[in-house]
């Protein structure tokens, strides 16, 4: 199983509306992409001194399921977060495998 995690770093005047779209327009855009299994969005505890940090995390089945979704869909969603957001929400992105689950 693979976790993909997108840590993204928002600044605080449009933290509020940043959420709101993730939790209504983009994540169930890339669920319907047919390529997660799940999808959930934690916030970072610790403080920085900017903004607001979330890892926002995808699980799918295996690396070619994942390799599918970055080929035929990831370059436009992340068009989209750029077109509303820019440099307001940076973010990173690592890919896990999960090797055991309790």
């Amino acid at each position: 199983m693979i976790l993909y995690n997108v840590t993204v770093n928002v600044d605080l005047d449009v933290h509020e509306m940043w959420l709101v779209w993730m939790r209504n327009t983009h994540l169930p855009e890339v669920m319907a992409t047919g390529h997660f299994l799940d999808a959930r969005i934690c916030r970072i505890l610790s403080e920085g001194d900017s903004g607001v940090t979330y890892a926002v995390q995808y699980t799918c089945a295996s690396m070619a399921e994942y390799e599918r979704y970055r080929n035929e869909h990831a370059e436009r969603l992340r068009a989209e977060s750029e077109k509303y957001y820019g440099g307001k929400a940076l973010a990173f992105r690592t890919l896990l495998e999960v090797i055991h689950n309790a």
